[in-house]
C-alpha cells in the first residue's frame, strides 16, 4: 500500500489546536500511506499539533455529557455526515467526541502485537466549532506488513468478536482495493512501515467504537476532490485509486477543490460499516460528535460529524433482508463453517434449517438476516462457502425491543449484561455477555455457569 499524501491536511488552521498526549505507547500511524492529512498536498506539514504532554482522564473528549455505555446505540442510527469527507483518524475522533470512551480504542489496539507508538487525543477549533482530534506518534521503526500477515494478526488477537469481524471486513476491502489497483495477489499486498501501523490502529479502533455502540451505520454520499498527490512510488491522481476502488457501490459527488477528501482507509471503513447512504436519514438526533482533520478548506470546515439518534417508524420497517440458499450436498462441518463466514461478512444472524428436497433428499436451507447494505457481502460469502448455485433475497421488517448494556461488579470482575425490553411491562430480559463470562471463568478457574449465575444475581439485586 503506497504512501498517498500524509497526514490529514497540511493544515494552516492551528491557532487553537490542543493535543493531549495520552502516552500509552501505541504508535497510531494514520495510514500515512493514504493521506490522512486529509487535505492539500503542498508538501509542507508544519506539525502544528502542539503536543503539550498533558495526561487527561478518558472522559475529557466529551465534557458536557456523560460517556456512552456499551450497547448505547442498539436499535438506533449512527449517521456519518461526511460533508468534508472522511478518514480513519477523523472517524475515531468523531466517535470519541460523541461519547465513546477512549479506553474502548486503547483496549482494542493494546490487544494487537504492535509497539513503538502512542496515542495523542486533543481538541481543535474549526469555524468556531470545537472538535476532537486523534493522532499517532510513531517512536520506533516499523516493519512492512502484508495483508495476509495483518489478517492473521487480527484473527489471532484477543479482540471482542464483533470488533474482530468488522475490522477484518474493513481490512479485506482495503486490501482487495490495493490488490486490484496494483494487479497483485491479496495476500501479498504490502502496507508500508508507518502506513501499516496507522491503518491497523485506525481500522481496529474504529471497529471497536462501532461495535461498542451497536448502532446501524448510515452515511452521507462522499465528496471527491481533484488534483494529485505524491506517493512513495510516484504521483497519483486524486481521489486516490485505492479509495475509488474501496467505494464501489457507494454514492459520491464531485468537489472543485484540489484536495484529498476521502482516504482509502476512511473509504474502507465507511463502505464496510454502512447499511445505506442518504443525504440525511429520517431519524431523531440525540447526540452529536465532531472529528477534525488538519487541512484548511476554502469552502467548508474540515470536520466529520457523527449523529446518534432513534429511527422514526418510516425508517424502522423493511430495513432488513433474509438471504437464503438451499443445499443438499454439504456436510454438517461445512454448514457450520458457512454460518461463521456469513456472520463474519456482516450477517446479524445466520442459521441452517433441515428440509426435505426433491426426490426425498435431505437438505438444508442456509439463511442470514442482514441489513440492506450488507446483503451483497453476505451473498458473496454464501456463494463462496457453500455448494449452492444461487441465492434468494426476502424483504423483511423487524420489530426490536429496546436494548442496553449494564455493567455489574461481581466477585469475578466487571461483567456486561445485555438488558432488553420493558421490565415493568413484563417484557424484560437480562443476559450476561457469554464471552466476558467465559474469560472471567478462565481467569478465576471456575465453571462459566457460576459466573453467569453471579452476574444475573448481582444485576437482579441492583
Amino acid at each position: 500500500m503506497h504512501d498517498h499524501g500524509h497526514d490529514h491536511g497540511h493544515g494552516h488552521d492551528h491557532a487553537h489546536d490542543h493535543a493531549h498526549d495520552h502516552g500509552h505507547g501505541h504508535a497510531h500511524d494514520h495510514d500515512h500511506g493514504h493521506g490522512h492529512a486529509h487535505g492539500h498536498a503542498h508538501g509542507h506539514d508544519h506539525g502544528h499539533t502542539h503536543d503539550h504532554g498533558h495526561t487527561h482522564d478518558h472522559g475529557h473528549t466529551h465534557d458536557h455529557e456523560p460517556p456512552l455505555t456499551r450497547g448505547a446505540g442498539q436499535g438506533k442510527l449512527l449517521f456519518l455526515d461526511c460533508f468534508s469527507g472522511t478518514a480513519g483518524d477523523m472517524t475515531i475522533a468523531a466517535l470519541l467526541d460523541l461519547g465513546v470512551p477512549l479506553h474502548v480504542v486503547e483496549e482494542a489496539v493494546a490487544a494487537l502485537p504492535l509497539d513503538g507508538y502512542r496515542v495523542v487525543v486533543g481538541h481543535a477549533h474549526r469555524s468556531s466549532l470545537v472538535a476532537t482530534t486523534f493522532d499517532v506518534v510513531v517512536e520506533a521503526s516499523q516493519p512492512e506488513r502484508t495483508y495476509g500477515a495483518i489478517d492473521a494478526m487480527l484473527a489471532a488477537a484477543p479482540l471482542e468478536e464483533d470488533t474482530r469481524a468488522l475490522a477484518r471486513r474493513i481490512f479485506r476491502r482495503l486490501g482487495e482495493a490495493e490488490a486490484r489497483v496494483h494487479r497483485m495477489r491479496l495476500e501479498d499486498v504490502h502496507f508500508h512501515e508507518v502506513g501499516a501501523v496507522d491503518a491497523i490502529v485506525d481500522i481496529v479502533g474504529a471497529a471497536a467504537c462501532l461495535a461498542f455502540l451497536g448502532a446501524e451505520v448510515v452515511s452521507s454520499p462522499l465528496p471527491m476532490g481533484r488534483g494529485f498527490v505524491r506517493a512513495r512510488h510516484g504521483i497519483l491522481p486524486l481521489p486516490a485509486p485505492a479509495a475509488v476502488t474501496c467505494l464501489r457501490g457507494v454514492p459520491t459527488y464531485g468537489v472543485e477543490l484540489e484536495a484529498e477528501f476521502v482516504t482509502p482507509t476512511g473509504a474502507a471503513i465507511v463502505a464496510s460499516a454502512s447499511s445505506r447512504f442518504e443525504r440525511w436519514p429520517a431519524f431523531l438526533p440525540e447526540r452529536v460528535g465532531f472529528g477534525a482533520g488538519k487541512a484548511t478548506f476554502a469552502d467548508r470546515p474540515n470536520l466529520l460529524r457523527v449523529v446518534l439518534g432513534s429511527p422514526t417508524p418510516s425508517t424502522a420497517s423493511n430495513s432488513h433482508l433474509v438471504v437464503e440458499a438451499n443445499v443438499d450436498d454439504m456436510t454438517g462441518e461445512l454448514a457450520g463453517h458457512a454460518i461463521g463466514a456469513l456472520l463474519a461478512a456482516g450477517a446479524l444472524d445466520a442459521w441452517a434449517t433441515p428440509v426435505t428436497m426433491k426426490k426425498g433428499r435431505p437438505g438444508l436451507v442456509l439463511s442470514a438476516l442482514v441489513l440492506r447494505g450488507a446483503a451483497d457481502a453476505v451473498e458473496r460469502a454464501m456463494l463462496r462457502e457453500t455448494t449452492t448455485l444461487g441465492t434468494r433475497r426476502v424483504e423483511v421488517s423487524r420489530l426490536e425491543l429496546p436494548r442496553r448494556i449494564v455493567e455489574v461488579t461481581t466477585c469475578y470482575g466487571l461483567i456486561p449484561v445485555k438488558v432488553s425490553g420493558d421490565h415493568d411491562a413484563g417484557l424484560g430480559h437480562a443476559k450476561p455477555e457469554f464471552d466476558a463470562c467465559a474469560r472471567a471463568a478462565e481467569s478465576h478457574g471456575v465453571p462459566v455457569r457460576l459466573v453467569l449465575d453471579e452476574a444475573l444475581r448481582v444485576y437482579r439485586s441492583g
